[in-house]
């Protein structure tokens, strides 16, 4: 019987006859939950784009794990750390890093900045020489050549490997006591660009730099670190040796993860993601009024006929159970074609970046076997729902004039 059911449920939506009304709503019902489902698919499909995207950006800032001071900026028995990461084989490179604000001036024009003085092993633990469009990373034979990053020199008009134009680095002196000539406000140094990065949210306005010149510059002893970047070998190993090293380099210093450097940038990627997700969600429950709709008209137009099953013997839990099947089928329809819609729509993106987010940045699309998952899933539970609570008809209904 049940199988009868699904048969006349497969009927009434592929047979091209009877009412025009009924097959024209009928369609519509599964044209409106392909749509939704192929929208809600290619959204999420640009989120998970952009959330890559956004992972990019945190990398060329943040390391695997950072080492910083629990007690003042200026880490504490840099050699003992120094000797203890070296000997660590999960760990594939590490560099210091002192990182303060600075004020730079060129040709009168001036702004303030971000320096962030590295060592020569910078470049293992975060690959920025790569990155560079102009000019080159610097060789570290010199303490006054840096890169800056693309919007900053371009505002300020600095030349790019210019031997003759100096650009100044202005660092404000700590201390107290009377003000009587010009170094006891500042320490200066004039300093080369010998290459141009391009920025983003997070390294706009950065001024990468050999270490010694922020060392020279805040009147910091050789061998001082801010704070040390590490790569690791294998990222996923990573709570392990952020455990081990805490037991081995004592109280004094905390270790974080890329993660928890941006637990507010994180939070908010992962607050926006709930919200795409209910309104999507709302989106297709409401689209599944249309499938109500149909099923409602469909009772209607076949009145006559679910008499003469009842009257035949028919149960009327097996004639529920067809327009309940009549239900699914307009959903797995819907979903379907739906997910194939998104699909191809995503890889129209993909190959051809028609769609810019900014003049020259296309919106990043990945596709991802999850977000299958998740629409379907999200279909189906309300497109089920709402088959079962609009296939309960009565038998009254049926049987009476």
């Amino acid at each position: 019987m049940k199988n009868i059911a699904f048969y006349i449920a497969s009927r009434y939506l592929l047979s091209k006859k009877g009412s025009t009304a009924v097959t024209f709503i009928t369609w519509l019902a599964a044209v409106a939950m392909s749509v939704a489902v192929a929208a809600m698919f290619v959204i999420i499909s640009v989120f998970s784009g952009l959330e890559d995207f956004n992972k990019a950006l945190i990398s060329n800032l943040h390391a695997d794990l950072t080492i910083k001071s629990t007690s003042g900026k200026t880490l504490k028995n840099f050699d003992k750390i120094n000797s203890v990461l070296k000997n660590n084989k999960e760990i594939s490179g590490f560099s210091r890093i002192i990182e303060e604000k600075t004020y730079i001036n060129y040709n009168g024009k001036g702004d303030i900045a971000y320096l962030r003085g590295v060592d020569s092993a910078y470049t293992k633990v975060n690959p920025v020489d790569k990155t560079i469009f102009f000019g080159s990373y610097p060789t570290f034979e010199y303490s006054n050549e840096v890169i800056m990053e693309h919007s900053l020199q371009n505002r300020l008009g600095i030349p790019v490997d210019s031997n003759t134009d100096f650009s100044t680095l202005f660092m404000p002196k700590p201390g107290t006591g009377i003000i009587n000539k010009e170094e006891d406000i500042y320490n200066k140094k004039e300093i080369i660009v010998c290459g141009v990065f391009p920025g983003n949210e997070q390294l706009n306005n950065y001024i990468i730099a050999p270490v010694e010149l922020a060392e020279e510059l805040l009147n910091l002893p050789k061998k001082s670190a801010y704070q040390i970047v590490i790569k690791l070998k294998n990222p996923e190993n990573i709570d392990t040796v952020k455990q081990n090293l805490l037991k081995t380099l004592g109280k004094d210093i905390e270790i974080k993860t890329k993660e928890e450097e941006n637990a507010a940038f994180w939070k908010m990627i992962n607050t926006e993601k709930l919200f795409i997700y209910l309104i999507f969600a709302l989106v297709i429950f409401i689209t599944t009024f249309n499938l109500a709709g149909a099923i409602i008209i469909l009772q209607l137009d076949k009145k006559q006929q679910a008499k003469s099953l009842i009257s035949l013997g028919f149960p009327l839990a097996h004639l529920r159970m067809t327009y309940f099947y009549t239900g699914i089928l307009i959903v797995m329809l819907g979903i379907i074609s739906g997910l194939i819609l998104g699909t191809a729509l995503c890889y129209f993106q993909i190959y051809t970046e028609l769609f810019k987010a900014v003049e020259d940045l296309p919106f990043p699309v990945k596709i991802v076997g999850a977000n299958y998952l998740i629409v379907a899933a999200i279909a189906s539970v309300f497109g089920i729902a709402i088959s079962w609570f609009f296939s309960k008809i009565s038998k009254d209904y049926i049987t009476k004039n």
